[in-house]
Protein backbone atom coordinates (compact mmCIF):
# COMPACT_ATOMS: atom_id res chain seq x y z
CA UNK A 1 0.00 0.00 0.00
CA UNK A 2 2.90 2.75 1.06
CA UNK A 3 4.80 1.68 -2.50
CA UNK A 4 1.27 2.22 -4.20
CA UNK A 5 0.79 5.41 -2.38
CA UNK A 6 4.38 7.12 -3.34
CA UNK A 7 4.19 5.81 -6.85
CA UNK A 8 1.24 7.76 -7.21
CA UNK A 9 2.39 10.80 -5.26
CA UNK A 10 5.49 10.76 -7.66
CA UNK A 11 3.17 10.64 -11.08
CA UNK A 12 0.72 12.97 -9.66
CA UNK A 13 3.57 15.61 -9.03
CA UNK A 14 5.18 15.08 -12.63
CA UNK A 15 2.27 15.30 -14.26
CA UNK A 16 0.87 18.16 -12.46
CA UNK A 17 3.63 20.71 -12.53
CA UNK A 18 5.98 22.22 -14.96
CA UNK A 19 9.00 22.29 -12.62
CA UNK A 20 9.97 18.90 -10.91
CA UNK A 21 13.10 18.15 -9.12
CA UNK A 22 14.47 14.36 -8.20
CA UNK A 23 16.66 14.71 -5.24
CA UNK A 24 18.90 12.59 -3.47
CA UNK A 25 20.89 13.52 0.11
CA UNK A 26 24.99 13.48 -0.58
CA UNK A 27 25.29 13.27 3.31
CA UNK A 28 22.66 11.04 4.41
CA UNK A 29 23.79 8.38 1.39
CA UNK A 30 27.34 8.41 2.32
CA UNK A 31 26.30 7.28 5.57
CA UNK A 32 24.32 4.51 3.77
CA UNK A 33 20.98 6.32 5.30
CA UNK A 34 19.24 7.25 1.83
CA UNK A 35 17.09 10.50 1.55
CA UNK A 36 15.11 10.82 -1.62
CA UNK A 37 12.63 13.17 -2.45
CA UNK A 38 10.93 15.00 -4.82
CA UNK A 39 10.45 18.70 -5.21
CA UNK A 40 7.61 20.35 -7.38
CA UNK A 41 6.28 24.19 -8.14
CA UNK A 42 2.90 25.26 -6.42
CA UNK A 43 2.95 29.05 -7.09
CA UNK A 44 5.02 31.53 -8.22
CA UNK A 45 6.97 31.36 -4.72
CA UNK A 46 5.64 28.41 -3.24
CA UNK A 47 7.22 24.67 -3.77
CA UNK A 48 6.01 21.19 -1.97
CA UNK A 49 8.42 18.80 -1.28
CA UNK A 50 7.81 14.96 -0.04
CA UNK A 51 10.85 13.00 0.69
CA UNK A 52 11.86 9.85 3.10
CA UNK A 53 14.82 9.31 4.53
CA UNK A 54 15.47 4.86 5.99
CA UNK A 55 18.07 3.20 7.77
CA UNK A 56 17.04 -0.32 6.38
CA UNK A 57 20.28 -1.30 9.19
CA UNK A 58 18.49 -4.14 11.29
CA UNK A 59 21.65 -3.20 13.51
CA UNK A 60 24.72 -1.74 13.95
CA UNK A 61 27.03 -3.53 16.68
CA UNK A 62 23.78 -5.66 17.68
CA UNK A 63 21.79 -2.33 18.57
CA UNK A 64 18.56 -2.03 16.26
CA UNK A 65 19.06 0.86 14.18
CA UNK A 66 16.27 0.71 11.55
CA UNK A 67 13.72 3.88 10.60
CA UNK A 68 11.57 5.35 8.51
CA UNK A 69 10.78 9.37 8.20
CA UNK A 70 8.13 10.20 5.85
CA UNK A 71 8.11 14.03 5.33
CA UNK A 72 5.40 15.91 2.99
CA UNK A 73 6.74 19.89 2.94
CA UNK A 74 5.57 23.13 2.03
CA UNK A 75 8.03 25.43 0.85
CA UNK A 76 7.92 29.83 1.01
CA UNK A 77 11.38 30.88 -1.40
CA UNK A 78 11.60 34.23 -0.35
CA UNK A 79 13.60 35.37 -4.11
CA UNK A 80 12.64 32.72 -6.82
CA UNK A 81 11.82 28.95 -6.45
CA UNK A 82 14.67 26.90 -6.87
CA UNK A 83 17.25 29.79 -6.54
CA UNK A 84 18.29 31.36 -2.99
CA UNK A 85 16.85 31.08 0.67
CA UNK A 86 13.82 29.27 1.57
CA UNK A 87 11.89 28.16 4.58
CA UNK A 88 9.40 25.42 5.00
CA UNK A 89 6.79 23.69 7.25
CA UNK A 90 6.29 20.13 7.59
CA UNK A 91 4.12 17.42 9.42
CA UNK A 92 5.13 13.93 8.52
CA UNK A 93 5.36 10.00 10.41
CA UNK A 94 7.99 7.82 11.72
CA UNK A 95 8.24 4.43 11.92
CA UNK A 96 11.11 2.73 14.35
CA UNK A 97 13.01 0.00 15.91
CA UNK A 98 15.53 1.93 17.01
CA UNK A 99 18.10 2.17 20.10
CA UNK A 100 17.59 5.76 21.27
CA UNK A 101 20.88 7.90 22.13
CA UNK A 102 19.48 7.70 25.61
CA UNK A 103 19.77 4.18 25.84
CA UNK A 104 23.61 3.41 24.47
CA UNK A 105 25.70 0.88 26.31
CA UNK A 106 22.32 -0.56 27.57
CA UNK A 107 20.25 -3.49 26.81
CA UNK A 108 17.26 -1.49 26.05
CA UNK A 109 15.42 -0.43 22.20
CA UNK A 110 12.05 0.68 21.66
CA UNK A 111 9.44 -0.36 18.53
CA UNK A 112 7.39 2.41 17.69
CA UNK A 113 5.17 4.94 15.10
CA UNK A 114 5.51 8.67 15.85
CA UNK A 115 4.50 11.86 14.35
CA UNK A 116 6.44 15.13 13.93
CA UNK A 117 6.22 18.50 12.93
CA UNK A 118 8.45 20.90 12.39
CA UNK A 119 10.62 23.97 10.16
CA UNK A 120 13.07 23.51 7.59
CA UNK A 121 15.57 26.62 6.94
CA UNK A 122 17.54 26.02 3.43
CA UNK A 123 19.53 27.63 0.51
CA UNK A 124 19.52 26.52 -2.89
CA UNK A 125 22.03 27.10 -5.93
CA UNK A 126 21.77 26.11 -9.47
CA UNK A 127 24.72 24.68 -11.14
CA UNK A 128 23.67 23.48 -14.05
CA UNK A 129 20.26 24.07 -16.44
CA UNK A 130 18.89 20.84 -14.57
CA UNK A 131 21.01 20.46 -11.84
CA UNK A 132 20.94 22.20 -8.56
CA UNK A 133 22.29 21.56 -4.94
CA UNK A 134 19.83 22.23 -1.89
CA UNK A 135 21.41 22.58 1.41
CA UNK A 136 19.29 22.53 4.54
CA UNK A 137 18.54 21.55 8.18
CA UNK A 138 15.52 21.41 10.09
CA UNK A 139 13.87 19.57 12.96
CA UNK A 140 10.63 20.30 15.66
CA UNK A 141 8.58 18.35 17.94
CA UNK A 142 8.64 14.09 17.25
CA UNK A 143 5.47 12.69 19.73
CA UNK A 144 6.86 8.72 19.66
CA UNK A 145 4.41 5.91 20.85
CA UNK A 146 6.36 2.74 21.56
CA UNK A 147 6.87 -0.20 22.97
CA UNK A 148 10.13 -0.89 24.77
CA UNK A 149 12.09 -4.10 24.76
CA UNK A 150 15.42 -5.90 26.06
CA UNK A 151 17.57 -6.22 22.92
CA UNK A 152 19.22 -9.81 24.35
CA UNK A 153 15.47 -11.51 25.15
CA UNK A 154 13.64 -9.31 22.80
CA UNK A 155 11.07 -9.50 26.19
CA UNK A 156 8.63 -6.44 26.92
CA UNK A 157 10.29 -4.31 29.71
CA UNK A 158 8.62 -1.38 30.01
CA UNK A 159 5.14 -2.57 32.16
CA UNK A 160 2.83 -0.56 29.84
CA UNK A 161 -0.23 -2.31 28.85
CA UNK A 162 -0.40 -0.58 25.49
CA UNK A 163 2.09 1.84 23.93
CA UNK A 164 4.35 4.41 25.92
CA UNK A 165 4.34 7.91 24.85
CA UNK A 166 7.13 10.47 24.68
CA UNK A 167 8.13 13.63 22.84
CA UNK A 168 11.66 15.27 22.64
CA UNK A 169 12.43 18.66 20.43
CA UNK A 170 15.10 17.17 17.82
CA UNK A 171 16.97 18.37 14.85
CA UNK A 172 16.17 15.24 12.40
CA UNK A 173 16.90 16.83 8.72
CA UNK A 174 19.67 18.35 7.27
CA UNK A 175 22.52 17.91 4.46
CA UNK A 176 23.01 18.70 1.00
CA UNK A 177 20.35 17.34 -1.57
CA UNK A 178 22.03 16.93 -5.70
CA UNK A 179 18.25 17.94 -7.34
CA UNK A 180 17.77 17.02 -10.67
CA UNK A 181 14.77 18.71 -13.21
CA UNK A 182 13.12 16.57 -14.96
CA UNK A 183 10.75 18.75 -17.25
Amino acid sequence: MKKLFFVCFLFFCVLSQSQTYVKVNAVTTLLTIPNVGIETSIGKKSTFQFDITASFWKSINGNPAQFYIFIPEYRYHFREKYNGFYVGAHVGGTLYNFQKWNYFNTDNYEKGVGYLAGITVGYQKKIKERLLLDFFIGGGNHQGFYKGYLISTNERVDGSLKYNKSGEWLPYRGGVMISYKLN
